[in-house]
């Protein structure tokens, strides 16, 4: 477990601004490289805010700083009045020559700015996309026929499953390759301590039996929720609730629905050992296949698998396609559930502050380095959506700005830049307030 020494809110806390520096470094480095590529000069480069406690200067005269606040950070260009470049520093740019105003930020031409502006969402885009594709590729994919890899330690029942039997029918049926069609298959099972597994091995084809694909067992404890308050922990299994014994994750999760939010009582094994866990549902907005919600009673347990399937290499091109399609999935995903939050769809309290990013960050760390990396990915593609949001004092304020000056041959006036940018840090405040609140008063 990573950082396992760590505590309560120290281990949040120092997980979060890990993942944090790391994407606000990529952001900030896209606008800094980018800059010094269309000939605009960085002043300063810094990973925090506030009080400086290391700084350097390089051979192109950027000072490079670390600062207290290791929440956010900036690049400050040659001409900027301050760090967010939301206007020029009129008495610099007034004594300089045509040669060095093509060096500042507000002297250079309209493509340089454009390109400098969106080179940090870019390359938050651009990290995700490696990261899934580092993992894609050296994870690989599951072969084909689903074989056995590595098998959960389970209580109930033992397995006569072995590792690299070839899996070609469960409980009569072949399981299919599609994920919904494959999780329809998963549901049509009989929820039994045993069902018959058709394998080939070592040649031969035998049935065995063995526990439900879809144990009720846990390989992630959701971010506040009833589980997580309860200290339900990763690979507990859950033997029964109410004293009625669940077989598969499936016939736990239609018990928990029909609580209704009544207190449940857990059998849980954990580690040879057993013990007991009451908490209550809470109700939560639920994606459903089709892309709409519906309001579900749920306990924040992320159901596993009875064995992890073997793999093989993944190529290239197959690793490249599917990490650009993850990233997409996730921009999807983003805009549509920030739509049906501001259309009322779903509850505001689905939008995450910094306390609850940042429980988030700690829940993937638990499950390990490579889910935590795959968090940071996740994190940095939001991080570069939002900074493309149309919201003076964000990247994509900017982008609006210069799209007028293209139309209009001019930029905004100062006047009206001072305003909007007011404007926009108004809002900004405003939702960073709104989703604080939901951190600490949304259960």
């Amino acid at each position: 477990m990573l950082f396992s020494a760590l505590g309560g809110g120290v281990w949040t806390a120092v997980i979060f601004i890990i993942a944090l520096s790391v994407i606000v470094a990529i952001h900030e480095y896209g606008h800094y490289i980018v800059g010094r590529w269309s000939g605009i000069h960085a002043d300063v480069f810094s990973l925090g805010f506030g009080p400086v406690i290391f700084a350097r200067t390089d051979k192109h005269g950027t000072q490079w700083q670390i600062a207290l606040l290791p929440l956010g950070g900036f690049v400050k260009f040659a001409g900027d009045a301050d760090a967010a470049s939301a206007g020029q520093d009129t008495d610099t740019m007034a004594a300089l020559s045509a040669t060095e105003r093509r060096r500042t930020m507000h002297g250079a031409p309209l493509w340089a700015r454009a390109a400098t502006v969106a080179a940090g969402p870019v390359f938050n885009f651009i990290l995700s996309i490696l990261v899934f594709f580092a993992l894609f590729l050296f994870s690989g994919k599951a072969i084909d026929p689903i074989t056995v890899g590595d098998i959960r330690a389970y209580p109930q029942a033992e397995t006569s499953l072995l590792k690299g039997d070839q899996i070609l029918e469960i409980n009569g049926m072949t399981p299919p390759e599609e994920r919904i069609a494959y999780r329809a298959f998963i549901d049509a099972l009989p929820k039994d301590s045993l069902i018959p597994y058709t394998v080939t091995r070592d040649g031969n084809t035998v049935i065995v039996m063995a526990p439900h694909p879809s144990p009720p067992a846990v390989s992630m404890v959701v971010a506040r929720s009833a589980a997580r308050d309860a200290g339900m922990q990763v690979d507990d299994v859950v033997t029964a609730v109410d004293g009625v014994a669940v077989a598969s994750f499936d016939q736990m999760r239609d018990i928990i629905l029909a609580s209704e939010g009544r207190p449940v009582v857990l059998d849980v094994w954990r580690a040879g050992d057993m013990l007991e866990v009451t908490l209550s549902a809470r109700e939560r907005d639920h994606q459903l296949e089709d892309g709409t919600f519906e309001k579900r009673w749920q306990i924040g347990l992320t159901g596993g698998v009875l064995f992890t399937p073997a793999t093989e290499g993944a190529g290239v091109w197959d690793s490249a396609t599917a990490a650009v399609s993850q990233t997409g999935a996730i921009i999807t995903g983003s805009l549509t559930g920030l739509y049906h939050i501001v259309v009322g769809t779903i509850s505001t309290c689905n939008l995450n502050g910094p306390v609850g990013m940042a429980q988030n960050a700690s829940a993937f760390a638990e499950l390990g380095i490579t889910d935590f990396i795959r968090f940071i990915a996740l994190l940095s593609t939001a991080v570069g959506l939002l900074n493309l949001f149309p919201i003076p004092v964000l990247d994509g304020g900017h982008l609006v700005f210069f799209a007028y000056e293209a139309v209009t041959g001019k930029p905004p006036g100062e006047k009206a830049l001072r305003f909007l940018m007011t404007l926009g840090l108004t809002v900004m405040l405003t939702v960073m307030v709104f989703a604080l609140g939901n951190d600490f008063f949304c259960n």
